[in-house]
């Protein structure tokens, strides 16, 4: 599998980063959600973006690069309940990304989410 494109068990139903209908923002952005440096924050990142990177406005992709620029470990913790978001870096973007990943088995395809 090329470095630029998500797990194939990440939906098919969710856009294909290397689509030629996305713009190259999107795809940027789309590969830089799946390689965040670890596994855990690749899934809980990657699986939120690529679910809603066709439908964000303008101002929401801004909103992203920013809370891609905060640091792995910081986001992996605030996205996952273990450690509040700091209220100077809350965002509408981040607490998005945080109420899609609080449900069980946030990042895990489909198939291997239990009912």
């Amino acid at each position: 599998m090329p470095p630029y494109m998500a797990p194939a068990s990440a939906g098919a139903d969710m856009p294909d980063p290397t689509d030629s209908e996305l713009s190259p923002r999107r795809r940027r952005l789309m590969f830089r959600a799946w390689h965040r440096g670890t596994k855990e924050a690749d899934l809980m990142i990657g699986t939120f973006v690529q679910a809603h990177i066709a439908q964000f406005t303008e101002a929401e992709l801004d909103e992203l690069e920013a809370v891609l620029e905060l640091p792995d470990v910081d986001l992996a913790d605030w996205l996952s309940g273990r450690r509040p978001i700091p209220a100077e870096l809350r965002t509408p973007m981040l607490d998005r990304m945080a109420t899609a990943c609080a449900g069980p088995g946030a990042g895990l395809p489909r198939e291997l989410k239990q009912a």
